[in-house]
């Protein structure tokens, strides 16, 4: 009796000494305790996404991968596989789960080692959001605590949406959807109960039991889970003797990302870095771009296709590389060769392939997937004419030895009978950007033949010269300073002493020829550059440059000298169709924007663009007088400014923009852009752009609706070629994009504004015609600035002038 008296007392004395230790514990801890109600607001790092103004995705930047989940969007078969792997009284407990603790101590005891922690659902909580992953005691009470304070103030609901949302699941996917997004390449809810019951089993060891990285250790992980899931009533035994059948079926899936739009998801991505700072990589913002879905996929298609087929006049350069044999004689040249293709990437849809074999009419080829196949003789060898120069091919090859041996990389594209075809990445490069001329909105932009080969974009980042297609500008300012369309200027040679030139300047016409007193009109149409110059000295280059800050390019660093009329000043295809904008819009500066919107985590609008926009159909209304509104009255019209957008400011008078829409209608009509007739269309305008070289080769053009730019040149300056010109290089694209670009666009002429008139003139004076006079043409004229005198006799203007008179009226 004794003895059970001491036993009794050392019970009651170590009952109440292990709650004086709890207590203790809990005093000790409980101040330094985090608050559980951050909870409710946690911040969880979600990567950026950009979309197009469709909702299609086209970029995603940051870290990790997390994709949010609510409670109500799990299927129940994920979250009974979960409760199965890892907490099956998640449900019924307060946050703790006693026997679990009492087997992890059992467990320490015995062998002297932690084993399983006994850790619930709500306690990887507590330790994922606030706590280290240090194995000590001390964090284990502050554990458990935080467990039983979290289920107080949270829902199971809540808890398990934390749970599922923030830990780790290998291949820096955070969170269950992103996981099944990485390994699966589709949402959870769209995944079968072995893929469920996979990514149940990876939370145990992220490394080793996902189902990439540890496709054997992820496989058993999954069968046991799914005989749990059996022996608790989850799923029957036929169900789980079928998905323990099923093959591991995972492989690494990126972004789901819609189409190509590289360049413009990383312009997002750099406005986005400049207006958040890092936090734009991880809280959670969907960027929504005016980017439309279907006219950036022409825009590539046409930018791509338009260079390869530059490339193709000009020659086949040979491989792309050529690779010796392997350094040691005890490795196989194919296992050494593709282990170097498995670092090629895929460019424009060209695979890249390494020559093995060359035979009399294939050569036979190592593929970077590690399959062989072959090339045949008649697709795209026996036309493999030889790169000589920018000027030159060679004769066609005599077999495939002239052009491979083995070692050679070279790429492939199907063809249309799905046989393998040669081609090669062209060296050439290029860009096109089109805005809508109304506000500014960027509705495509390609910067470059590959974001894979070139991450450089050209649209943006290439400062270039644009050659005659600075012409426009010029001519504009002109026109507002008082010269017409109809005036006269000496197209002779010109002999330039100019310090600022270095040296004595002759500037030509393309065509090498002279043809005396011409009209501005005919000028422009047909790119005269001594007219530019001689038009340039006349107007005064003070006066260009002022018309040019106002019209919105940069001025700053202009060279002030009468290179400026044949387009030196370097700019970037996007300042080009900014300028174009102003032309086809009526005379409105816009400036280029393509963020729409922002949204945040939670679906709020943070950002929603404002751009200053043209308004066609707004009528300046009479307002009365401030005295005889109401205060009522102030306060509406005060709030209705507010909510409107905000006015584009005008730059260039509406006349002169009318008239300068109507010349570059006759440049694509009768002039260097005549290509662009095979549109058919009657209200497009434009201007091609050639450089000395030629290095650069342009083509803008626009109707009321859509303004594009195209450019095509290469990296390093060198010629495009003695026959290469913007109406062959540049035009090309510009034509296959608008084709569908204008689809929806109505073709009609822009209405003509108030104060201009047109009138009857001789076509070689540019007076007014005499009557009767049989060869005369009609042209436009501000009415301050109709000519007063007539000419003495009218004579004919010359080829194409005649059709003049019945196009334009």
């Amino acid at each position: 009796m004794t003895f059970l008296h001491f036993l009794i007392r050392l019970t009651v004395l170590g009952v109440f000494g292990g709650l004086w230790l709890l207590a203790g514990v809990y005093l000790y801890l409980a101040p330094n305790l985090p608050d559980v109600e951050t909870l409710r607001d946690v911040r969880l790092q979600t990567p950026m996404r950009v979309y197009t103004r469709d909702g299609d995705l086209i970029g995603q930047f940051g870290e990790q991968k997390r994709s949010p989940l609510n409670f109500a969007d799990i299927p129940p078969q994920f979250v009974d596989a979960l409760l199965a792997a890892e907490d099956d009284n998640f449900f019924h407990h307060s946050g703790i789960d006693l026997m679990g603790l009492a087997r992890a101590v059992s467990e320490l005891l015995v062998t002297g080692e932690k084993g399983s922690g006994g850790s619930t659902l709500t306690m990887q909580v507590a330790r994922n959001y606030f706590l280290s992953l240090e194995r000590t005691f001390m964090r284990k009470f502050n554990e458990i605590l935080l467990a039983i304070e979290i289920e107080r103030r949270l829902s199971k609901q809540e808890i398990f949406e934390l749970y599922v949302n923030r830990v780790f699941l290998g291949h820096r996917a955070y969170g269950f959807e992103a996981a099944s997004e990485v390994y699966y390449g589709k949402p959870i809810g769209e995944l079968s109960l072995a893929q469920h019951a996979m990514l149940a089993g990876i939370p145990k060891a992220p490394s080793r039991n996902n189902p990439v990285s540890g496709p054997e250790a992820g496989r058993e992980r999954r069968d046991w889970i799914l005989r749990r899931m059996r022996d608790l009533g989850y799923i029957t035994a036929q169900q789980a003797s079928a998905a323990a059948a099923a093959p591991v079926t995972a492989e690494l899936h990126g972004a789901q990302i819609n189409f190509d739009a590289h360049y413009a998801a990383e312009m997002a991505r750099q406005r986005m870095l400049d207006r958040y700072g890092l936090a734009a990589y991880n809280d959670g913002y969907s960027v929504y771009t005016t980017i439309s879905s279907n006219l950036q996929q022409v825009a590539r298609a046409a930018l791509v296709d338009g260079l390869r087929t530059y490339d193709r006049r000009h020659g086949y350069r040979g491989p792309e590389q050529r690779w010796p044999l392997p350094p040691s004689l005890e490795e196989s040249p194919e296992a050494y060769w593709a282990e170097r293709l498995a670092d090629i990437p895929v460019i424009i849809g060209e695979m890249p392939a390494v020559v093995t074999e060359v035979l009399e009419d294939r050569v036979n080829l190592l593929l970077d997937d590690g399959v062989h196949d072959e090339l045949l003789w008649e697709n795209g060898m026996s036309k493999a004419r030889p790169y000589r120069s920018e000027n030159y091919q060679g004769g066609p090859p005599a077999s495939p030895a002239e052009l491979f041996r083995p070692g050679d990389l070279i790429r492939l594209k199907r063809n249309e009978e799905g046989l393998w075809q040669l081609t090669q990445v062209p060296a050439v490069q290029g860009a096109l950007v089109s805005l809508d001329p109304d506000d500014g909105a960027i509705r495509s932009v390609v910067g470059g033949m590959g974001f894979e080969l070139s991450k450089f974009n050209r649209a943006t980042q290439a400062m270039r010269q644009p050659g005659s297609n600075f012409k426009p500008f010029l001519y504009g300012a002109a026109l507002e300073a008082g010269f017409t369309a109809a005036s006269i200027v000496n197209d002779a040679p010109i002999v330039l002493a100019d310090s600022s030139l270095e040296d004595i300047w002759r500037p030509e016409n393309d065509s090498g020829e002279f043809y005396g007193p011409t009209r501005l009109r005919w000028a422009l149409t047909k790119s005269r550059n001594l007219v530019s110059i001689r038009l340039l000295q006349q107007l005064g280059i003070p006066g260009l440059i002022e018309a040019l800050d106002r019209y919105g390019f940069d001025t700053s660093d202009i060279q002030a000298d009468l290179s400026l009329a044949l387009g030196t000043h370097a700019m970037t295809p996007l300042e080009v169709v900014t300028g174009y904008a102003i032309l086809a819009n009526g005379g409105y500066r816009v400036d280029p924007y393509l963020i729409d919107r922002i949204e945040d985590a939670d679906g709020n609008v943070v950002y929603q663009a404002r751009p200053p926009t043209v308004c066609r159909d707004c009528q300046p209304e009479a307002e009365p007088a401030e005295e005889e509104l109401s205060m009522e009255e102030i306060l509406a019209r005060e709030n209705a400014r507010g909510e409107a957008l905000p006015a584009a400011p005008r730059v260039m008078d509406e006349r002169v923009a009318f008239i300068m829409n109507s010349i570059l209608q006759d440049v694509i009509k009768r002039g260097t852009g005549t290509r662009a007739l095979v549109l058919k269309r009657g209200d497009i305008a434009g201007k091609t752009g050639t450089t000395n070289g030629p290095m650069d080769a342009w083509f803008s053009g626009f109707n009321r609706d859509v303004v594009t730019t195209a450019w095509v040149g290469f990296d390093n300056y060198t010629p495009l070629g003695r026959r290469e010109f913007g109406g062959t290089a540049a035009l090309p694209i510009w034509i296959d994009y608008m084709r569908e670009a204008l689809v929806d666009s109505p073709d009609v002429q822009p209405p003509i504004p108030p104060g201009l008139v047109t009138v009857r003139i001789d076509p070689t004076t540019g007076l007014l015609a005499s009557p009767g006079q049989g060869d005369a043409i009609f042209e436009y004229f501000r009415e301050e600035y109709v000519p007063r005198a007539a000419a003495e006799n009218g004579e004919d203007a010359g080829p194409g002038d005649d059709d003049l008179v019945r196009d334009i009226f």
